[in-house]
């Protein structure tokens, strides 16, 4: 006698099945079908399975009791199982990464506000005179830069390079001039991680 393999099964009187399993009947030993209604989960019928495989004939023509369409996702325990645990494995890399591009969100909204005082202390010591610059507070000034720079470095910050380099409309915005090359930086420009967080505002020439 053939296998009934677990899957869907039409009916040929239109209706749709699932295969269960096959059992034996403990007192006759007659081999029997399992199959339950796709649109009532809560139906479930036993076959002699000899009748499941047979064929009914319809219109003057034979035709299987129950024909094959297609193969049902295994549920046993063992797949049930490895399948919740690659869902939980999702869950946990799904969740790293939304506390990554949180943190992300929150070190960018923290720099806009951080990084003006960062370029007004780069400004304050770039226009000061040659007596000046030996001065202990000028030292200090460069010490303090030193820092942030490091500090903002290791949170994967950098700076847009603009000064003799090619005009790049990614990371710069032009507010003067024509050409190819910036000329001056206005205002600089950062990274965070590789993405631009602020265009650096340049003269091109």
């Amino acid at each position: 006698m053939s296998e009934v393999k677990k899957g869907i099964y039409h009916h040929y009187k239109g209706e749709k099945y699932q295969v269960l399993n096959e059992v034996v009947d403990t007192e006759t030993k007659e081999k029997m079908v399992v199959y339950q209604d796709i649109k009532d989960k809560n139906k479930i019928w036993a076959r002699p399975k000899s009748m499941f495989l047979e064929e009914v004939e319809l219109n003057g023509a034979k035709k299987p009791r129950f024909e094959f369409i297609e193969e049902t996702e295994d549920e046993s325990w063992e797949h049930q199982y490895k399948r919740a645990l690659a869902d939980y494995q999702n869950l946990l890399k799904q969740t790293a990464k939304d506390r990554e591009e949180f943190v992300k969100y929150v070190l960018s909204d923290f720099l806009q506000d951080i990084l003006p005082v960062y370029d007004h202390l780069k400004v304050s010591i770039s226009g000061l005179k040659d007596e000046d610059k030996d001065n202990p507070w000028v030292e200090g000034v460069r010490h303090v830069l030193k820092q942030f720079k490091d500090i903002l470095s290791s949170k994967g910050i950098e700076e847009i390079k603009t000064v003799g380099e090619k005009f790049d409309h990614e990371t710069m915005e032009a507010i003067d001039g024509s050409g190819e090359k910036v000329k001056q930086e206005i205002m600089p420009g950062y990274k965070l991680n590789g993405k631009v967080i602020r265009h650096a505002k340049v003269i091109v020439e």
